[in-house]
């Protein structure tokens, strides 16, 4: 997760997850107060027209497409520590995926809440990308062209719509 340097003990310029001696560390969290904390994250994965139109018809040969991406975005919201070297393990109190389905892509809205010491940003990008990833894995048949290339595909626009943090 993204550590958001306390401006009392840091300067812009000091590096938080590094050590005088250049040794890469996790920032300690443990003196800071539980917030409520919320962050939303949204991406897209750009597909052929047939490929949406297949999505939405439930017509894709390995199932239910946004159903399998919004487990795959739970998931890897609830692990993202164990695969972003500097995130601190937290309690998710709540994962929303949402869905929007367009003519020619898939969009998704990763909101995650925890309470605790830390923001859940990274959670949130890893939910967006992995369930995009997800979405790319379960219609890769149909947007293959005749060299097995996806010159149609690609996932784009991942970004932290917002974040907010709540004192409890």
């Amino acid at each position: 997760m993204s550590e958001e340097p306390n401006p009392e003990t840091t300067r812009d310029d000091e590096l938080t997850h590094t050590t005088a001696d250049g040794d890469v560390q996790m920032v300690d969290v443990g003196e800071k107060p539980d917030t409520a904390r919320r962050a939303v994250a949204r991406g897209e994965i750009r597909l052929t027209p047939s490929t949406v139109e297949a999505i939405r018809a439930d017509g894709i040969g390995k199932g239910d497409v946004l159903a399998t991406a919004r487990i795959g975005a739970i998931q890897a919201v609830k692990h993202t520590w164990e695969t972003i070297p500097m995130c601190h393990q937290i309690p998710i109190t709540n994962v929303d995926t949402e869905f929007a389905v367009d003519d020619d892509r898939v969009e998704l809205t990763v909101t995650v809440e925890t309470t605790g010491k830390t923001g859940c940003e990274m959670e949130a990008l890893e939910g967006v990308t992995t369930g995009l990833n997800t979405v790319w894995d379960m219609v890769k048949a149909a947007e293959k062209d005749a060299d097995g290339d996806y010159p149609d595909t690609r996932i784009s626009d991942v970004e932290v719509v917002s974040k907010e943090k709540r004192t409890i």
